[in-house]
């Protein structure tokens, strides 16, 4: 390694950002810190360890197999829960990158924003928020993933930046760091684009049915269209404001409300999430009633925080599949064997 020790690898990483990075960009070396004090990784920053436990934990992985725009989609080509995250993450990288902001800490943050997802999407979302007490929110879950679920019950202890990125990226208060806020755009441009791109492969939309007055700004091809914001987002962003410009703002807004009306409450593309309330409803209440058949973690949650909580981490936590499956075992009378 010539000569250059392994302790002073993370250390110059940390020298890098702190002599290249944005004024604005929140640096590993300034972290908050994490939850549980540990000693510091010889090779790896702060943020860098944070991205790399949460590609390596379980609910990761589980993303492969929930629900992003069409419910458990049977072509190979569709999004999942896990391509739109990586698709976020491409996505925030590349601003986080051109604006001089921590991508480490970026990635980290777009890698882990979803994790808490339910199965069959925001539809079991829906459902969920109806039924628990206290209501259910994604974010928020995706925070207790991170912090309670994971690992045993210990959580992946990952920096304060991160976790609050994790909480801010979609609704309410902003994140306190840029590369928090970077992801909350980048979430919305990636959605909007890949919903666009699997409703044209569904049949539900064609490429010509979309507003002329939006296409004339934003580009016909998913390309074009991500180019687009990214480039806006890059150019019109000062200090730590970030923003588009206001016409691709206002396209942007304008496509949204396009999307919500020809696809997001498109009957024939959301047919199936009708079942999805019940679904939820009935595996909710079975497992309420039903604690000693609750995998030994869960049950150990409903000691500690109630059976409420217990359920909602055991049912958010399913994928799609896993769902279904198990409301078949209970519910779905079976063929008798001996």
């Amino acid at each position: 390694m010539n000569g250059v020790t392994a302790v002073l690898i993370r250390e110059q990483f940390e020298k890098t950002e702190e002599q290249t990075l944005s004024r604005f960009a929140c640096l590993s070396s300034k972290t908050r810190g994490r939850e549980r004090n540990e000693e510091k990784c010889t090779v790896r920053t702060d943020f860098q360890r944070d991205r790399d436990r949460v590609i390596h934990c379980k609910s990761f992985r589980r993303l492969k197999h929930k629900t992003q725009v069409f419910l458990s989609p049977e072509g190979d080509h569709y999004r999942t829960r896990l391509t739109h995250t990586l698709e976020v993450s491409q996505i925030a990288r590349t601003i986080a990158r051109a604006l001089r902001l921590n991508e480490d800490l970026t990635e980290a943050i777009s890698l882990a924003h979803d994790l808490g997802h339910t199965p069959f999407g925001h539809a079991g979302e829906r459902a969920l928020d109806a039924i628990v007490p206290g209501g259910f929110h994604h974010y928020e879950q995706s925070v207790r993933v991170v912090e309670v679920l994971e690992k045993n019950g210990r959580g992946l202890n990952l920096t304060y930046e991160t976790r609050n990125g994790i909480l801010c990226h979609t609704k309410g208060k902003e994140a306190d760091t840029m590369e928090g806020r970077i992801v909350r755009i980048a979430d919305r441009i990636a959605y909007m684009n890949h919903d666009i791109d699997d409703a044209i492969r569904a049949g539900v939309l064609s490429s010509g049915d979309i507003p002329k007055d939006i296409t004339d700004v934003l580009g016909t091809t998913t390309t074009s269209r991500i180019n687009t914001m990214v480039m806006s987002v890059i150019t019109n962003t000062h200090d730590d404001v970030l923003k588009m410009s206001s016409e691709v703002q206002d396209v942007f807004d304008r496509l949204h409300t396009f999307m919500f009306e020809s696809v997001y409450s498109n009957d024939y593309a959301k047919h199936e999430e009708t079942k999805v309330p019940e679904l939820i409803r009935l595996l909710y209440t079975y497992f309420v009633e039903h604690s000693e058949l609750l995998p030994e973690e869960n049950r150990l949650t409903a000691a500690k925080d109630g059976i409420e909580r217990a359920v909602c981490d055991y049912i958010s936590g399913m994928t799609d599949h896993y769902a279904t499956e198990k409301f078949k075992e209970i519910f779905i009378p079976g063929g008798w064997k001996y």
